[in-house]
């Protein structure tokens, strides 16, 4: 007879070879982070920014089937539900896509694009959002 850390490790194994120990362990993960979220505390707003960053990240997410994880992002974040149309989300990024580029998450295409850039200079210049009512610069 089976001794109960024979048992144990055989779970275990089973668990492990069948894909399934690390979506529980995802989920419990998740559950625990609903359970201690305080649902008191409002969020700020969903900015038009933070929507589209979020959405990239949530097609990624289920892109790579990291689902618990991007159920947790949309919890946390307060991203709608419904995930976004793609094409509205291209539109939104002025990105034209090729038909080889729609098979996978528009991050990679963003990525691709910037590590393939022909410029040779090597650096994109990044600008953050206008933002308004910026609280003053302190020296270091």
């Amino acid at each position: 007879m089976a001794t109960m850390s024979e048992l144990k490790s055989a779970v275990r194994e089973t668990l492990e070879s069948r894909g399934v120990l690390g979506q529980l362990k995802a989920r419990i993960r998740a559950e625990v982070f609903s359970a201690l979220d305080d649902q008191r505390e409002p969020r700020p707003p969903l900015s038009h920014e933070n929507l589209l960053i979020n959405e990239l990240i949530r097609e990624y997410l289920e892109f790579n089937k990291y689902r618990y994880t991007a159920s947790v992002l949309t919890a946390e974040s307060g991203q709608p539900e419904a995930s976004l149309d793609r094409q509205f989300l291209a539109n939104e990024m002025k990105i034209t896509e090729d038909p080889s580029s729609k098979t996978v998450p528009l991050l990679y295409g963003l990525v691709s694009h910037f590590l393939n850039s022909g410029d040779n200079r090597g650096k994109v210049l990044l600008r953050g959002p206008a933002v308004t009512n910026a609280a003053p610069e302190h020296d270091a």
